[in-house]
């Protein structure tokens, strides 16, 4: 009677210890892929530190009062300041989110929410769709030259916008469309059907359920797509310097040329080798990026605060 518990006890015994052994693996293993993580993440930011404190130690000296309200110089020399850059920036910044921004979340919205309505109306309006979402696809992943160039043949030399604040901005719109589209689509994907459902069934029309519900739940995820084109218009280079014409003078409207930060950039370190002013407009440019993202998350913040209040 006694071997068939011995035996027992033994199995049990060696199970326990395998699952023991097991346990002690698996967590080892999970201590080590966390500190893998942790140690691409910590690269990642010292690699972010190096370059912007690179560019902020080598640039501060060249930053001062006259070379924030004083406007570039004409001609080779690097001399001025930046003032017409960063209002010129301002200027582009505004006009292709005013251009972009409608377009892109009207288009993903009908992608995500009426898109189920087309499904019936025949072979060619769903093929037409599997195009839209190709090419909106497609147009996330071409090189900002290609865009540029487009924006070069069409606005400045066919519709005749000269180099100018239009034509920027119109190409400009085209290379941050997609992402707004794409950015909104997965903003809308994030909420819950039901809240949809309930809406519908409380004798909501679908467009005040869109705009009413789904709409504000997404905001957050827009904000976010915006905030990623803004910081794409402002680091922007190749758009700009087929389009709006390198002017280091203050627009006066529309069909004025200008310069932005980045591109006075390009001229300084290009053109006129003024490496330290260079740098210096460098570390200004990342803190314009830096204070418009967060502005832009902190009315992020206040709508989505607002859209909780009244839910």
């Amino acid at each position: 009677m006694n071997v068939p518990d011995i035996t027992s006890t033994n199995a049990m015994n060696l199970a326990e210890k395998r699952s023991a052994a097991d346990l002690r693996r698996r967590q080892a293993a999970q201590k080590l892929s966390f500190g893998l993580f942790w140690l691409g993440a910590l690269v990642v930011i010292l690699i972010m530190l190096v370059v912007v404190g690179y560019v902020f130690i080598t640039g501060f000296k060249s930053i001062n009062l006259q070379f924030l309200t004083t406007p570039p110089k004409g001609g080779l020399s690097g001399e001025g300041g930046i003032s017409t850059t960063v209002i010129t920036t301002l200027y582009l910044v505004g006009l292709i989110l005013a251009i972009s921004a409608p377009l892109g979340i009207g288009a993903a919205v009908f992608l995500i929410e009426y898109q189920g309505q087309t499904q019936s109306g025949g072979k060619f309006i769903r093929s037409l769709l599997q195009v839209v979402n190709f090419g909106v696809e497609t147009l996330a992943g071409i090189p900002s030259i290609i865009f540029g160039l487009f924006g070069y043949a069409l606005f400045v030399s066919t519709l005749k916008f000269g180099f100018s604040l239009l034509s920027a901005a119109l190409a400009g719109a085209c290379l941050v469309l997609p992402t707004i589209i794409r950015t909104t689509q997965e903003a809308l994907l994030t909420v819950p059907v039901s809240l949809r459902e309930g809406s519908l069934a409380l004798g909501a029309t679908r467009w005040q359920t869109i705009s009413k519900v789904v709409l504000p739940a997404a905001i957050p995820g827009i904000i976010t797509g915006i905030m990623l084109s803004v910081g794409r218009i402002i680091s922007e280079t190749a758009v700009f310097y087929v389009t709006l014409g390198g002017s280091y003078r203050l627009p006066k409207n529309l069909f004025s040329g200008g310069r932005t930060l980045s591109l006075h950039l390009f001229y300084l370190a290009m053109d006129t080798n003024a490496f330290e002013k260079a740098m210096g407009t460098g570390a200004v440019l990342i803190v314009s990026i830096i204070l418009i993202n967060l502005i832009i998350d902190l009315i992020s913040r206040k709508l989505s605060a607002g859209v909780r209040l009244h839910q």
